[in-house]
């Protein structure tokens, strides 16, 4: 995909903030900047449409301890408006939006673009074992295309509600990365954002499977609960990957991506 220029990213309506700072009743973002001046979207986005044509960019939201929810689960909301807006900014530039079961099972998200403007990603649930039942939105809403990754040998019958059933081959405890990649890329998704959670991410990241990776830090310590990246146990710093990274402030928190494809 080749570079946007700013008046083509404007036209994706990603500048039109509605409502992303619950119950003040203003925008977060004006002009191409949020609501302080911080961060030029132009700086943030544009980029994101230039990678590719296939690309996977992973998003989570963490406390300063590496927290991504209480050990109940509650994540609701660690992360600040901005980086809620952000999210929706993200399901409307790509192709689909990836979760795991445990995101669904806890936030029943409803994965659709409503904070501005834009398309709606296909909703992508990988639940291996098949465990989440019907009564989630996403399997239900009729809001978006909705597709259900499990493990081959679980995926019997063609529908879970209203989402398709795909099978895919295992990898260690979940499904494989790169099988899922070729599989979505194989059906014309080729720009996939996974939004969560921990595990699918870590997974992902793993399997060198990512091309970007975003984690939005919150000025809040939570002191136990789930994490958010966990990978094998390395021996020595020497070991562990230290990619090129981008800086934004999103109000109180700031973003970190790092760019795993340099």
């Amino acid at each position: 995909m080749a570079q946007l220029s700013p008046a083509a990213v404007r036209e994706r309506g990603l500048f039109n903030g509605r409502g992303a700072n619950r119950g003040n009743g203003t925008d977060a973002v004006s002009d191409g900047r949020d609501a302080d001046g911080h961060t030029d979207l132009l700086d943030l986005y544009a980029p994101l449409l230039a990678i590719g044509p296939d690309c996977i960019v992973a998003h989570l939201g963490q406390s300063l301890d590496g927290r991504i929810a209480t050990a109940s689960g509650a994540s609701h909301y660690v992360t600040g408006p901005e980086d809620i807006l952000h999210n929706h900014r993200m399901r409307a530039l790509f192709d689909a939006v990836i979760v795991g079961a445990g995101t669904v099972r806890h936030d029943d998200p409803q994965l659709t673009v409503r904070l501005c403007g834009g398309d709606e990603a296909v909703r992508v649930v990988i639940d291996t074992e098949r465990r989440l039942d019907t009564n989630y939105g996403v399997f239900g809403d009729g809001a978006a295309e909705t597709l259900l990754l499990t493990a081959a040998d679980k995926a019997t019958g063609g529908r879970h509600g209203n989402a398709e059933v795909i099978g895919i081959e295992r990898w260690g405890k979940g499904l494989c990365p790169a099988a899922i990649r070729r599989t979505l890329t194989g059906r014309g998704m080729h720009r996939l954002f996974i939004e969560g959670g921990g595990v699918t991410v870590s997974r992902f990241l793993e399997a060198a499977c990512l091309d970007r990776l975003q984690i939005t830090i919150a000025p809040l310590i939570i002191g136990s609960g789930r994490p958010g990246i966990v990978l094998p146990q390395v021996e020595t710093l020497s070991d562990v990957l230290r990619p090129s990274v981008r800086r934004f402030r999103f109000g109180a928190d700031v973003m970190i991506e790092c760019l795993l494809d340099a």
